[in-house]
Parts: structure tokens; sequence; C-alpha cells
């Protein structure tokens, strides 16, 4: 029997659950899965990133602190020190807080903080006390794979008494919830050199750049997303140091995973030569109209949408595209770059789909697109397709040879509306304050960040510091705040406010609605790169080396 879903409170989920529990199909676990999804799942636990399948960083518990002060230690119920640079999200699940840092702190006697490791850290909820660490040693070949001091950038997938994350080595990795602090070493595997109480416990791992030849730019960085037995993963896969050279174009970008035993059930490498530069999007699912859908957002700029069983084949089975950029842009590594590609998660509410384009935080700043996507229609949904000089339609292929710009105005390509888009609404900028221009602090920016939507309000911070509220069906601009330093990480919505960091160290709290009202900016002790989650009536924030609990003591 699938051991899932044991976050949940309250007992007509339990009672939903065990009626399909016992059925192995994969169809029946799905539907029992979104099902339980639509609950209250914010209530207590958070054991993934964005809290849920569809990615949606909104909460429903009450009674969380607006204004606080952690260097007089107001609102500070504990703090946890992390390494030197933390940019992966807390989860929160079965009394355990897991999150990725590097060793800077040096936690374990045998690595010393002078060792730079990629570190997944288990804190006592209750206490903040270190528990164990995993360490994953640094790749020999260096920052084209293993970027020095960035420790684990992503969220682990937390569920009953195991632990599932993507490594700095380009592994996925399933741990014991308790490391070995039970006294046993679980397998299948067993060869972790020690077993100090105070060190991670390995149930299986999957090397995707010795498996499945990827080549991972800089750092892997995807939260995985599971859904009953399954793991869905980006692996990654980019450019070499040249950042002109794709080193492994046939080898698998998007993989599904059997979580119990790390069995690869099918893979897709649909970016092929088409990769910009890397693949740093987290994958998301839901079911629309029926049909059960895993998102991956692709280091070519496009969104990908599959289903989740595959072809049955070993393969993917693609259910529809989308061109994130105008066809006419051009992607440069170097300056503002018009083409970006997808670094955010694909977030679903009340059955449409939100993306923003984004690009590395290292090549700066850059125009930006917002997209809210029809997720029903099929085969290429792109807003618009590529005709050459006498009208035909040109057929993409992910060979590299348009990898840079899709049409050559020069050479009289251009584009038409296609009659199958799925674009709801697409926002670059808007008028808000009604003066006729649009101005810097209403343009949208690429953006690291994901969306999260409550009661029809849109909010998502770009990189340029801009905080935005928009109208999540329509895309109308209500307000728009200028933070004056980058935002890496994405809002929280939580008990009537909306809760946002920058790299800056500051909290920015709003009243969640269409007027823009500032509650308090909260000053940490250093840059707040993540993004704040709550769980079990407390409010959770991640500076670049601390850990804090935020709420009542």
């Amino acid at each position: 029997m699938p051991r899932f879903f044991q976050f949940l409170q309250y007992s007509a989920a339990f009672s939903l659950l065990v009626t399909v529990c016992s059925a192995q199909d994969y169809d029946s676990v799905a539907a029992a899965q979104e099902e339980i999804s639509k609950m209250d799942v914010g209530s207590g636990d958070w054991p993934q990133w964005g809290g849920w399948s569809h990615k949606n960083n909104v909460s429903a518990q009450t009674g969380i602190l607006t204004e606080f002060d952690v260097e007089a230690g107001d609102g500070v119920i504990w703090s946890t020190p992390l390494g030197s640079q933390t940019y992966g999200n807390v989860v929160v699940a079965n009394g355990n807080i897991y999150v990725g840092t590097n060793n800077h702190h040096g936690y374990l006697a045998r690595f010393p903080k002078s060792v730079d490791l990629g570190v997944l850290l288990c804190i006592d909820e209750k206490t903040g006390e270190f528990k164990w660490q995993h360490s994953s040693q640094k790749l020999s070949t260096g920052r084209v794979h293993d970027w020095p001091d960035q420790g684990i950038c992503a969220a682990p997938y937390a569920e009953g008494d195991r632990v599932w994350f993507v490594s700095s080595r380009g592994e996925v990795v399933c741990l014991d919830a308790e490391g070995f602090l039970d006294g046993e070493n679980d397998g299948p595997f067993t060869a972790e050199g020690n077993e100090n109480k105070d060190e991670a416990d390995i149930l299986w791992k999957y090397d995707m750049m010795g498996k499945l030849s990827v080549s991972q730019h800089n750092m892997c960085n995807c939260s995985i997303a599971c859904i009953g037995d399954v793991l869905f993963v980006n692996t990654s896969n980019g450019v070499d140091e040249s950042h002109v050279n794709i080193p492994s174009p046939n080898a698998a970008s998007f993989i599904a995973m059997n979580r119990d035993t790390g069995e690869v059930l099918w893979t897709d490498n649909s970016p092929g030569l088409n990769i910009l530069h890397g693949q740093w999007s987290s994958p998301s699912y839901a079911v629309i109209d029926g049909q059960a859908m895993v998102f991956f957002g692709g280091g070519d700029g496009w969104l990908y949408a599959f289903d989740p069983a595959g072809d049955g084949n070993g393969g993917a089975k693609l259910l529809w595209k989308f061109d994130s950029n105008p066809k006419d842009s051009m992607y440069s590594v170097s300056g503002r770059s018009e083409r970006n590609h997808l670094i955010g998660t694909p977030v679903i509410y009340d059955g449409l789909v939100y993306i923003g384009v984004g690009e590395d935080p290292e090549h700066g700043e850059g125009n930006g697109h917002l997209w809210c996507i029809d997720p029903t229609k099929r085969g290429d949904v792109s807003p618009t397709l590529a005709v050459d000089k006498d009208g035909n339609e040109i057929d993409f292929k992910n060979d590299g040879t348009r990898r840079l710009q899709k049409i050559h105005p020069d050479q009289g390509e251009s584009v038409k509306e296609n009659p199958n888009s799925a674009v709801v609404w697409h926002y670059t900028g808007d008028d808000t304050n009604g003066d006729g221009d649009i101005e810097f602090e209403e343009e949208m920016h690429r953006t690291c960040g994901t969306v999260a939507i409550k009661d029809d309000l849109l909010y998502i911070a770009d990189f340029s510091g801009i905080f935005h509220c928009l109208d999540a069906k329509t895309g109308k601009s209500y307000w728009n705040y200028d933070m004056f330093s980058a935002a890496w990480g994405s809002p929280l919505i939580v008990d009537e406010k909306v809760y946002i960091g920058d790299e800056d160290g500051d909290i920015a709290v709003f009243t969640h609605g269409k007027e823009m009202e500032l509650l308090a900016e909260n000053l940490m002790d250093s840059s707040v790169y993540s993004t704040p989650v709550v769980a079990n009536g407390v409010l959770y924030i991640t500076t670049k080396d601390t850990l804090y609990a935020i709420g009542e003591k």
C-alpha cells in the first residue's frame, strides 16, 4: 500500500484515502490525491515546496506574526545556524524540519566547516536542535557541475518515514527521516561508510550523471514532486563552461521514478540542443478536466505538460507545449538578453497554469513575461507560430539550429497568431497608476520566483525587486511595490497577509487585497534568498545563514 498523505489531519481525507489505497492502479491513486489536495492542506505540516502538488504557496493557518525583531529576539521562538549560503526552502513533516544549505557551520566532526559540501540538515521542529546531516561531497569536475559554496539549492519532499531530494552531485536520494538516530542502517543502500547518530541513513540513491549521462550546469535545483509512488524530477541538464556547447543533448531533462526503488519509469529530453543555459525549474502536478498532468519548465523557455503515466514504453507522453518567449527575441548570456528560460515553478489555480520567465541571477536583470495558460488544449499551444517568407509554418526541431532565436526577420520570417493558442492573458507591464506611461515599477521583469494566488489575487516578485499584485483571471495590475532589492524567492499568502523576502534581508508584509497596504518591513540579519513558509502555526524564514522560527513563544 502506498505510504502517502500522512500529513493530512482530517478524518474526511483519511476516509477518502482508505477507499482507494488498496488499489494499485495509477488513475485511482491520482484521483484520490487530487480530491484530497483540494482540502485544507495548509493546516498542519508543510512537507514539500509550495505545500502541495499545485505549488501554490498559500496557507490556511491564522495567528501568524506580522512584526518581529530577530536582533532583539522579539517573536523568535528559536533560531538555528545554517551554512554561509542557503537557497533551499524549508519543509516541515512529522516533527522534523529539512533544509538545504552548505557546510560552513560544520555540524559534523568529520567535515569541519573548511570542507565545502552540499548539505541537507534535519532539525527538530519544536526546539530547533540539529539532528542529522546528509553530506554531498563536491564533484571533481568543479564549478561547471557543482558551483562552490552553493550547497543544496532545492527543497526536499518528506512523507512518513522517508525524505527525497536532489543532491548537488546530480543524485536523486531517498533517506530515512530519522537518519541513524534510530540505530538502524536501512537499505537497500548500506554503504554509508559510517553510522554516526548525527548522519543521514541513505535508503537508495540514483546517479543521474552516471546513469543518464546528464551534464548539469553549475548546480542541480529541482524540488521533487511526488504523486502516489512516483517522483518527478528535472535533471538540470545544461550547457558546458563555454555556455555554447550542450555536452549531453540526448540526456533526459525530465524523468519519472518509482519512489520506493529509484527505478526510472520514463524519461524525456525535449529541449535537446535548444537548452539555453541550465534547467532549474521544479515540476508541479494537477488533474484538470479528468486528465492528470505533470508540468515541467524547460531550459529552452518552453513549458511542457505530460501525462504522468508516460507512454508505457519508457518514454514521455506529451500533452502540450508552450513557448514563453516572443519568437524574435534573442538569447545571450551577457547583457540584457530578451529571451529567457524558466526558473520558477508552474502553479495551478482554478484550472489554469501560471508561469513567469527568468534567468540565472548572475546574468542580472532583464525583461519578463508572466503567463496565464489554459491547460485543456493539446499540441503546440504557444501564442504565435513562426512562418517563413512564403508564409509556410516553420517546424521547430530540438537540433539547436534555432536555439538562440526562433525566427530571423532579416530573412523575411515572421509570426502569425496561433489558432490553438492557450493564452488566457499575458503580462509584461501595465499603466497601473493611469498616468499614460508604463514606468519601470510597472513593468514585469525576469523572475526566479513563483506566483502565489488566493481569492483571484496573484502575487509575484521579480528580480528587479518589484512586487506585483494582479487579477489572476484577467492579468489586470492592481498595484506594484518597489523593494529596492532583488527578490530571489516567492511570496507566501497566510492569515490574510502576504510575505516576501529580498536580498537586503527585509521581509515585507502586505495586506492581502486589491489596495496596496504595507503592514511591516522586518529586517533579518542577512539576505533572504528563499521563501517564507508556515507549518503548525509557526512562520519559518531562512536567511542565507540562519533558520528562524517566528511566532509567540
